[in-house]
């Protein structure tokens, strides 16, 4: 009796499914998810643009940031440097000519350019999407095996020569191939567990932290994250890592060929980058 003859490997220019429709209905979500929480966020740090570690911070205590105005001129100061940002933090000019002084400038802060509680009500809003959102992208990747095929970093990825390699790849743009192609390399898990197991669930942590509702419920996650504005300023730092991760993740996505892979995640279907000849 034959045996069925095994499925040939993909290979470069073969159209493929790449991306699962759970990953998909999720990277989108995010998209809008992050961008209005981001927004919001911006808007809310506006109402006192300063952050301080510990239990407590008002005016008269040391920040280590805050963005304002120095005279006319917009600054940002952390810890004993302090930057000219006139123009683009502190102090700017708005669309119909006026002069403000906003720590963020009104075009990268919804609903509009100062409304604290408005703020507060769509990033709280978007909150909840972004938890849940996380928790069942989480279960079902269990679930599915997409952490434990795609994600995990096996013990041959952690040598410092494997890492080494791939740093070296991407620094020449010397990106995948093939069937190679749809395997995440090393530096690609390394940024996705960091964002999942890390960023986004400090940013939830850190926003419940100061909730004077979960304060009060949950008193030793404030004292775990070290007070109510050590809280706020690891919030903080966690957003702007999220931003990194996004620029970065844009970046590639151009140099690897915008189309293809924006197709690959509204479809599912990818074309397999050909081989290159050595």
């Amino acid at each position: 009796m034959s045996e069925a003859p095994e499925p040939s490997e993909p290979k470069g220019g073969d159209t493929v499914r790449r991306h699962r429709l759970s990953t998909r209905i999720w990277h989108w979500i995010n998209l809008v998810t992050l961008t209005v929480m981001l927004m919001s966020g911006l808007m809310i740090f506006n109402a006192h643009p300063r952050l301080y570690w510990g239990q407590y911070g008002a005016n008269p205590d040391k920040a280590w940031l805050e963005i304002g105005a120095i005279g006319n001129a917009g600054a940002l100061r952390i810890g004993p440097v302090t930057l000219p940002t006139t123009g683009l933090l502190g102090v700017y000019t708005d669309g119909s000519g006026e002069v403000q002084q906003h720590a963020f400038p009104g075009w990268a802060t919804i609903p509009t350019d100062y409304d604290l509680a408005s703020a507060r009500l769509w990033h709280l809003a978007f909150a909840w999407i972004l938890a849940f959102g996380l928790l069942a992208y989480l279960l079902w990747s269990l679930v599915n095996g997409h952490l434990r095929r795609d994600i995990h970093i096996t013990a041959r990825e952690w040598r410092p020569s494997h890492i080494w390699h791939d740093v070296k790849e991407h620094a020449r743009l010397r990106f995948p191939t093939g069937a190679a192609a749809l395997k995440y390399n090393v530096l690609q898990k390394l940024a996705y567990a960091g964002v999942l197991f890390g960023l986004l669930p400090l940013m939830i942590l850190t926003g419940l932290a100061m909730s004077p509702a979960m304060d009060a419920a949950w008193p030793w996650l404030t004292q775990v994250l070290g007070g109510r504005q050590s809280a706020r300023s690891i919030h903080f730092l966690c957003a702007f890592g999220l931003v990194a991760f996004v620029v970065v993740h844009l970046v590639m996505v151009v140099l690897a060929g915008p189309i293809n892979e924006v197709r690959s995640m509204i479809t599912g279907w990818y074309r397999l980058p050909r081989e290159r000849r050595e």
